[in-house]
């Protein structure tokens, strides 16, 4: 059996930038085994499949290692795939995920726009575990549904962050939100998970469901300019809507192929 994957750079509009996701339209779903191993396989941060039942996709992401429950950079790359090579007609499409329900993407000019249920986080104490995690050492910490997030003075101190990755690994949370005030956009951060297998993600879609009301408090204001300072950049969009979150990006195709299962 064949199927037809594409590789699709997410959050940029150039190659080689952004975050590269896998994308995987199925007509059924498969074995969780063989999801796995194809993400494994891929050795991308994640790998997302599809399958359209009615007037919806149903859509799961994988990354090496792991089943995820939200992955904002493979469902923009997945929008993007059903809009420029999966004819799917309009400019709204409307995904469903087993783990985290209705997910959102609209077409605007060329630009996508995520929408997403925000998270919900508090703060916790700085611990001697944390305080391990990096070098500079935030001055802040919160703990959301999957991950923690900490504050820095600065934007020089997330860009000249060094990640302690076993000790990161040993949270229990599927990774850490590094962030602090930008000095040309409102926020920056870079995100880290070895414990689900991808030691820096490139760009973070599903981390900004957290950095995004958390710097709409901090800044007074529900419109917002990031970039993810990974060695590949990504710059995103966003905006607060209540108890949800538009992400917005453009993407470019990378590959287009075949694998083949058997």
């Amino acid at each position: 059996m064949k199927l037809r994957i594409y590789q699709v750079d997410a959050f940029t509009d150039k190659l080689f930038c952004g975050n590269p996701a896998a994308i995987c339209p199925l007509e059924n779903w498969l074995p969780d085994g063989m999801l796995q191993n194809i993400a494994q396989e891929n050795n991308l941060a994640e790998t997302g499949f599809y399958v359209k039942n009615g007037d919806h996709y149903q859509l799961r992401w994988f990354t090496p290692t792991v089943e995820v429950d939200l992955c904002g950079h493979a469902t923009l790359a997945a929008a993007y795939v059903l809009f420029n090579h999966e004819n799917h007609p309009g400019d709204e499409i409307n995904f469903h995920s087993h783990r985290s329900g209705p997910l959102k993407v609209t077409r605007t000019n060329g630009q996508l726009t995520l929408n997403f249920p925000t998270d919900v986080f508090q703060v916790v104490p700085l611990t001697a575990a944390l305080l391990k995690c990096f070098d500079p050492e935030p001055i802040k910490a919160y703990r959301g549904k999957a991950d923690y997030l900490l504050l820095f003075n600065s934007e020089a101190d997330i860009k000249e962050l060094q990640p302690n990755l076993n000790q990161i690994a040993k949270l229990d949370s599927r990774g850490v939100i590094a962030t602090a005030k930008g000095e040309n956009v409102d926020f920056v951060s870079r995100w880290f998970g070895p414990r689900v297998g991808v030691n820096e993600d490139p760009v973070t879609g599903s981390a900004h469901t957290t950095l995004t009301p958390f710097w709409a408090k901090e800044l007074g204001k529900d419109e917002l300019t990031a970039i993810q300072l990974s060695s590949r950049k990504g710059h995103l969009f966003c905006k607060l809507l209540g108890n949800r979150v538009e992400i917005s990006g453009k993407a470019r195709t990378y590959l287009t192929g075949e694998i083949e299962t058997a």
